[in-house]
């Protein structure tokens, strides 16, 4: 795909050797952990799996909404958010073939929109920037040796888990319109095509605004080879493809869509409880199923396995490429942002219901309105973020370099 004015440059290949050692030792600890969730549940094991491709998925392509956003801010290069638009309309059509036939089936991501979404996505938009990742980007990149996301993530989880003892006042205190599902108001065939026109519209839009594809989306200057396709790096649209195709995978397992951040909330409550916290105390963590979350071990856990397996997978992919040199190369002022940034995605993640993959990804391809709030708020947020980068040394208007 190729614009008309801006010529299109190919990505640089760099060969490296295989980090042999780094690959055994993750061969050795996937290999280790499938077997025994395999004796635990085959349910929990293929999730596992899954997990690993979505990891290597997003690592080979650098596939991200972070630097994607940031770029179409910025430099309006579109590259990323075409591909995403590719990735929520194939989910679309495969969530349809599943979620059509009942909640027996699967459940779909599906919240109430409301201004808690609103400003809660808002605060995911901002801390995206500042933390220079989203959810899934803080997993694969952690995974892949950036050692800045380990402290994103602590922070991130501290976030989740302190949205989680507010969400009831946001709940009563903002308005809301309820839950809103397209294809349960028109049906799946309308509800599937509003939406792509939406992204239509979206698409036009951008374009008329001066946006352009700038780097090559499929296979082209460097073509095809197996070699590429296990050390990478991958084309966005192909990662793009295997996301559609892993989330429908993990709706079919799971009985519920992909989703990152509510794992967060989980790691951070069962510390605190650590510590002498009473969730008794909290209306959310009083519920049957945060109860019973709370209670059983985390590898029961769909989410943290999923979660577990996106770290594992990058840590793999990086491995096979010859990239995974773990650093912490960052300024005491990005370490500043990294925690305002987790702490601002986590706190923002709970309100929203959910993340750039819970509420958005899954929630559109659920065809819930929520997903489409979500993406409005956090884009607003991603422009208050990137104007705010360069108080903090980070890149941003006037600073082009993106990661």
């Amino acid at each position: 795909m190729k614009s008309d004015n801006i010529k299109i440059q190919p990505a640089l290949l760099v060969e490296r050797p295989i980090q042999t050692k780094a690959l055994l030792i993750a061969l050795g600890a996937i290999s280790g952990l499938i077997w025994f969730l395999y004796t635990q549940s085959v349910q929990q094991a293929l999730l596992m799996l899954l997990g690993l491709m979505l990891g290597i998925s997003l690592y080979q392509a650098t596939f991200g909404f972070t630097g994607a956003y940031r770029r179409a801010i910025v430099d309006k290069d579109i590259s990323g958010v075409v591909a995403q638009m590719v990735m929520l309309v194939i989910a679309m059509l495969l969530f349809a073939s599943v979620l059509s036939q009942g909640a027996n089936h699967a459940v779909g991501a599906i919240a109430p929109a409301s201004m808690s979404v609103a400003f809660g996505a808002f605060l995911f938009g901002v801390g995206m920037q500042l933390g220079d990742s989203c959810a899934s980007g803080t997993l694969y990149n952690a995974g892949g040796g950036n050692l800045r996301m380990l402290v994103v993530l602590i922070f991130f989880c501290l976030g989740a888990f302190w949205g989680s003892l507010h969400l009831l006042w946001w709940e009563e205190n903002l308005p809301s319109i309820g839950i809103v599902v397209l294809a349960e108001s028109m049906g799946w065939i309308w509800a599937i095509l509003l939406q792509i026109t939406i992204l239509g519209v979206i698409y036009v839009a951008l374009r008329l605004l001066g946006a352009r594809v700038q780097r090559e989306l499929w296979w082209g200057s460097h073509m095809f080879s197996f070699k590429r396709l296990l050390r990478g790096p991958w084309p966005l649209l192909l990662s793009a493809i295997m996301l559609a195709l892993l989330n429908y995978a993990v709706l079919l397992v799971a009985g519920h869509p992909w989703g990152v951040t509510w794992a967060f909330s989980l790691w951070a409550a069962k510390f605190a409880m650590l510590f002498g916290w009473v969730p008794a105390d909290s209306v959310f963590w009083s519920g049957s199923f945060q109860t019973f979350a709370l209670q059983t071990p985390l590898y029961e856990d769909t989410v943290t396995i999923l979660n577990l397996g996106i770290v594992l997978g990058a840590f793999l992919a990086a491995a096979l490429a010859g990239k995974l040199r773990p650093k912490l190369n960052a300024s005491p002022l990005s370490l500043i942002a990294a925690v305002i940034g987790g702490v601002m995605m986590g706190y923002g993640t709970r309100l929203a219901y959910g993340c750039n993959i819970g509420a958005f990804f899954s929630g559109v391809a659920t065809t819930s309105l929520h997903g489409w709030l979500w993406l409005l708020a956090a884009v607003t947020g991603n422009v208050l973020g990137v104007r705010l980068r360069p108080l903090f040394g980070l890149d941003g208007f006037g600073r082009h370099k993106h990661k």
